[in-house]
């Protein structure tokens, strides 16, 4: 179930008591009944699965940028990544908003390109776990290719707003801990960084320059979590995609 009244789950240290009104209210299952567009819904029926609940060695991940000469606010830095999400993605990756917006409690669907070309698109979602006017947290499902808290922030530093992306996240299950060691990690790099980029030039600034910190903060893999290969959206997605020609023929006929 999903805890409500436990710290904001930043991974700088810090802990903050919010509103109960801006976290998710506890479930014992997800369902994505607010999301429209998404051909594939892999989400509803689910349980949330975070850094706890994951199998591979443990990364904490910093993506930031200063937006500088950009008269703005950290609300109206957060109110804009809000409404338009989806838009900073990169090339190719999907995100179905919730029709009521990021709001906590919320469930969004994923179509995410492991890598770019790659044939297979991997359908998941993320849990809106908490919101308020300056930051937002994402906790993924079950199946999700991490188990992972994401958090977006903006805060002021020194008279400039600092826009931030910061995850704690493991490989949910042993074929998702390979692929992030053959260059998932990389890729996944990339994304948020290009997140953050896209942000910043959207608010105002022309060339942003994206600062990263990742360290790994536990190499150890928790073995116990291997059964989360039952639930595994990349295996899932890979099945999907080779018998799609069964399907079509199927309804042809």
């Amino acid at each position: 179930m999903v805890e409500t009244k436990q710290p904001a789950p930043t991974t700088d240290g810090t802990s903050t008591n919010r509103s109960e009104a801006n976290w998710a209210k506890p479930v014992d299952r997800l369902s994505a009944a607010g999301v429209a567009g998404a051909k594939d819904d892999a989400v509803t029926g689910k349980r949330v699965s975070g850094p706890l609940q994951g199998f591979g060695q443990l990364w904490q991940k910093t993506f930031s940028v200063r937006l500088d000469g950009v008269d703005t606010s950290p609300e109206a830095v957060i109110a804009t990544w809000k409404a338009h999400f989806p838009e900073f993605w990169p090339k190719g990756q999907r995100f179905y908003a919730p029709l009521s917006g990021i709001k906590p409690g919320e469930v969004a669907l994923l179509e995410i390109q492991p890598v770019p070309g790659a044939p297979v698109k991997l359908s998941t979602g993320v849990l809106v776990l908490y919101a308020d006017d300056e930051s937002f947290t994402f906790m993924t499902p079950e199946g999700h290719t991490l188990s992972a808290w994401i958090t977006f922030s903006a805060r002021s530093d020194d008279g400039v707003v600092v826009a931030q992306a910061q995850a704690l996240e493991r490989p949910s299950d042993p074929f998702d801990e390979l692929a992030y060691k053959l260059g998932g990690n990389r890729q996944n790099n990339k994304f948020w960084e290009a997140t953050l980029r896209n942000l910043a030039i959207m608010v105002g600034v022309p060339v942003p320059v994206v600062d990263v910190q990742v360290a790994c903060i536990d190499s150890n893999r928790q073995w116990r979590q291997w059964r989360n290969v039952r639930n595994s959206a990349t295996l899932r997605s890979a099945r999907r995609t080779v018998t799609s020609p069964i399907r079509w023929i199927t309804r042809r006929g």
